[in-house]
């Protein structure tokens, strides 16, 4: 059923600019060529607009797909719009100077976007090099200490409205008014949507307050956030991108951590700190005020498509273990379940006492097992059965590399793909 979505999602991105160039077809008297050249630069405008719709984050396209399935989409989005941008630059004419200045600026702000996204917003590169990952890391650090991701997407808006004066510049376009009706109500449609997601909706999100902060090994937090009002569409797994507000400790950047329970009304996260933000998480005070976007997530729902006779081998490194606690809160009574937790070090069994008390109300259904250090093939081998093997459904979270290499060392053991879920922490 998930395969079937992912099919609809990405035939509904390709369907996406028909409308607009079929309405261009049927009224333009240019030379086929250039009107093949139009047709290309009107795909790659509406393949913008569409992943800016896609960059607001819908909830309700990731309980369908998940968000994973949503930023691959973008990404390709991005690509094969730039991809169709150059050919139109490269091959189309026009005497208009401004037309021109306006179609060169568009297409050199949306290469250095691309670039920009690909190696600090995509593990297309950083999540199988450990020296770009470094690389990264360090300009996050010493550059970029800000959300890059903002400006991109801010930087994308900018490439469209250059696209959008260019079309309306260039007397070939603007001569057609029920396209140009057709192509503004494009461009207005979509960026009403981002405007009213990102400074209006943000004003009816989940609200609530830090009750909780608290050391757990020696570079992570439990920040425990209790919610104006409890929140049912809170499942197992999920996680939100959560902002401190009125607090000049962290800022007010948003983040996405996961939730470590199953509950509904008071939330508790782990973060591992590794940044600048979350650095500075020991200095959030009780009582601060925390907005909070999502839920979002499809662990559960990938709990739910497995049959109640498969085990749950949930394998977690390090902070990554948090949304499986979620998991194992909700199931560990009615599902055989197998939590394999990886740590750098002793102090970093920090939910030891928890995962206990799951294993003795389980009834012998869930079973716990730590490594200091990553699990490696032969303590796999030695762990899970050839049944399991056969038969679980597998849960991997930790960091992008970390995931990467369980995910390829599981299918070497002969896990299949569709048994497989993961979540990659940045």
């Amino acid at each position: 059923m998930n395969a079937l979505r992912t099919v609809a999602l990405w035939a509904a991105a390709v369907a996406f600019p028909m409308p607009l160039m079929l309405v261009y077809e049927a009224v333009a008297t240019e030379p086929v060529n250039l009107m093949q050249l139009v047709q290309f630069a009107l795909i790659a405008y509406c393949w913008w607009l569409l992943a800016i719709l896609l960059s607001a984050r819908p909830r309700w396209l990731d309980r369908l797909v998940g968000l994973p399935q949503v930023y691959r989409l973008h990404g390709v989005l991005g690509l094969g719009a730039l991809v169709l941008a150059f050919i139109h630059h490269q091959d189309s004419y026009t005497s208009n100077g401004l037309a021109h200045t306006l179609g060169d600026w568009g297409l050199y702000l949306s290469i250095a976007a691309l670039c920009l996204a690909v190696f600090f917003l995509s593990g297309w590169l950083v999540d199988r090099s450990r020296a770009l990952l470094r690389a990264r890391r360090f300009l996050e650090r010493v550059v970029f200490r800000h959300q890059l991701s903002i400006w991109l997407h801010r930087l994308n808006i900018v490439v469209v409205l250059l696209i959008w004066l260019h079309a309306h510049v260039l007397t070939r376009m603007n001569q057609y008014a029920g396209f140009m009706i057709l192509f503004d109500l494009y461009t207005v449609v979509v960026l009403a949507i981002y405007a009213w997601k990102k400074w209006v909706a943000p004003g009816t999100q989940l609200q609530g307050t830090v009750v909780g902060n608290e050391a757990r090994g020696a570079s992570t937090r439990r920040l425990s956030v209790e919610l104006d009002r409890p929140d049912p569409a809170v499942r197992p797994g999920d996680f939100f991108f959560l902002s401190l507000e009125g607090t000049t400790a962290v800022g007010r950047e948003r983040h996405p951590f996961s939730v470590t329970d199953d509950g509904q009304k008071i939330l508790a996260f782990t973060i591992r700190q590794h940044g600048d933000w979350t650095n500075r998480l020991g200095e959030v005070e009780h009582g601060t005020r925390t907005r909070l976007e999502g839920p979002f997530g499809r662990f559960d729902a990938a709990v739910a498509a497995h049959s109640a006779e498969a085990p749950l081998v949930l394998l977690g490194m390090g902070a990554g273990v948090a949304p499986l606690l979620s998991l194992a809160a909700a199931h560990h009574t009615s599902r055989r379940i197998h939590l394999l937790w990886s740590v750098r070090t002793p102090e970093d069994l920090y939910y030891r006492d928890a995962l206990d008390e799951y294993v003795a109300a389980s009834g012998g259904r869930t079973k716990v097992t730590t490594s200091v250090g990553r699990f490696r093939r032969e303590d796999l081998e030695h762990e899970l059965t050839d049944e399991v093997l056969r038969t679980g459904a597998f849960f991997i979270v930790g960091p992008s590399p970390a995931v990467l290499a369980n995910q390829r060392l599981l299918r070497r053991m002969g896990v299949t793909r569709g048994r497989i879920h993961q979540e990659r922490l940045m």
